[in-house]
């Protein structure tokens, strides 16, 4: 049986979600702080974390990074910060999807079933015949070392934005659809927002670009998506 960790300093919310996980099957264990939290990863090695992002003391950002050092299953962020997408850094450090409270149960249950099936089937998507490096004027990127560097300088992107840009370098110079992207990088069962992609290509942006408002490789097609190029090779973008 799945087991799930629900993180969350709140007892009641935290006895709440377990009862919904454990009626859709689900097995659970609960902690109501980040030190907790790793001591019941090591335990119990969840398959799935539900992880708060406003714990007290160590904070769910200050949790997640430490999970990633020994902690290899997925983890959902969940935050009360809906209109501040932009500063949730959760995706950017490495988690897998976010929720927003309050939620419906079913809406988690629907994130929960589709993070677990991406984490159970990973593998590229999309084109099978895509090359192991990908090279995108001087942009490199190394699929199999999960490595990125631009004009020979290592560059540093969480696994999303690696999904991301290995997406869009596997089609450089076509324009990749915001519902391609979606169900390419995020899985055909995302039930998120669309605006997750544009904080991804933003942060994409000020990792690979020189000047993130003026980019020179990853470009907007207005009303259509976004196209990876070599430098300066594509001059009739709309940033």
């Amino acid at each position: 049986m799945t087991t799930i960790l629900v993180v969350d300093d709140d007892r009641l919310m935290r006895r709440s979600v377990a009862i919904g996980l454990q009626d859709a099957g689900y097995s659970t264990e609960t902690a109501g702080s980040g030190e907790e939290a790793l001591e019941k990863a090591r335990e119990v090695q969840p398959e799935l974390v539900l992880l708060d992002i406003g714990l007290p003391g160590m904070d769910g950002k200050e949790t997640l990074r430490a999970l990633r050092q020994s902690f290899a299953a997925p983890i959902i962020f969940v935050t009360a910060r809906r209109r501040e997408l932009d500063e949730i850094v959760g995706l950017e450090l490495g988690a897998d999807d976010y929720v927003t409270k309050p939620f419906d149960m079913d809406v988690l249950l629907a994130r929960v079933r589709a993070v677990l099936r991406r984490a159970g089937g990973r593998g590229e998507r999309g084109r099978g015949t895509d090359p192991q490096n990908l090279v995108v004027g001087d942009l490199e990127l190394d699929r199999s070392a999960h490595e990125v560097s631009v004009g020979g300088q290592r560059v540093e992107l969480s696994p999303r934005e690696f999904q991301l840009l290995s997406f869009l370098a596997s089609r450089a110079g076509e324009v990749a659809a915001v519902d391609d992207i979606l169900k390419n990088v995020w899985g055909t069962d995302w039930v998120g927002e669309t605006q997750t992609v544009y904080v991804h290509i933003r942060w994409l942006r000020k990792k690979i670009e020189e000047d993130a408002a003026r980019p020179r490789r990853l470009h907007t097609v207005r009303g259509v998506g976004y196209r990876l190029t070599p430098a300066g090779k594509d001059e009739s973008h709309v940033a």
